[in-house]
């Protein structure tokens, strides 16, 4: 469905015409309930927070103007949600040194993140939890929806330099995350 076609559902909505609305729930119900889970990382929770960004988008819906896709609006809007959330809910921050993260090898980093191999991979999985809310949203938004910079910005806020350090700065405290993981294994 093209941006027209979608701005031409709104009006309508707009209009009066409310049941209308059952289509973005069902084009974008998964995409929103993927990105929230990710974050929260409960399903009972994510599914809950996914009704809370429908109805938050569907009370908004007048001041969405088109600047971006609906699918980009209304992730910003679950992107907001969620990481209010995770917040919320977050009682320990893992706090890492930022000396210790810059003297960390970026070759070193890389090869450790792109590894395969199943270990490895097990380690990153336990190691993502560890992170605070808004960086596993910013991986979450990268790496698995595979949105683009510029994309990001839309639903971040942030400039796509930030995002660019901050995903840098991210990738190397998952290389800390796993190394630790790993000598808790040991």
């Amino acid at each position: 469905m093209t941006t027209t076609d979608e701005a031409h559902i709104i009006l309508r909505i707009l209009d009066g015409e409310t049941a209308l609305y059952e289509h973005f729930l069902r084009c974008y119900g998964k995409e929103v309930f993927s990105l929230v889970v990710r974050i929260v990382g409960n399903r009972e929770d994510a599914e809950e927070l996914t009704q809370d960004v429908f109805l938050k988008a569907f009370e908004k819906l007048s001041t969405f103007q088109g600047r971006s896709s609906f699918s980009t609006w209304i992730c910003a809007i679950a992107y907001r949600t969620a990481v209010s959330e995770a917040r919320r809910r977050t009682h320990d921050e893992h706090v890492m040194d930022d000396h210790e993260l810059a003297s960390l090898s970026d070759t070193l980093v890389d090869e450790a993140l792109n590894d395969t191999d199943e270990t490895r991979l097990a380690l990153l999985r336990q190691a993502i939890p560890r992170l605070e809310a808004e960086e596993q949203a910013l991986i979450t938004l990268f790496y698995r929806e595979e949105k683009s910079l510029q994309e990001m910005t839309q639903i971040t806020g942030l400039t796509v330099g930030n995002l660019k350090v901050k995903l840098h700065r991210i990738r190397k405290k998952l290389y800390v995350l796993m190394k630790q993981e790993e000598e808790k294994s040991l």
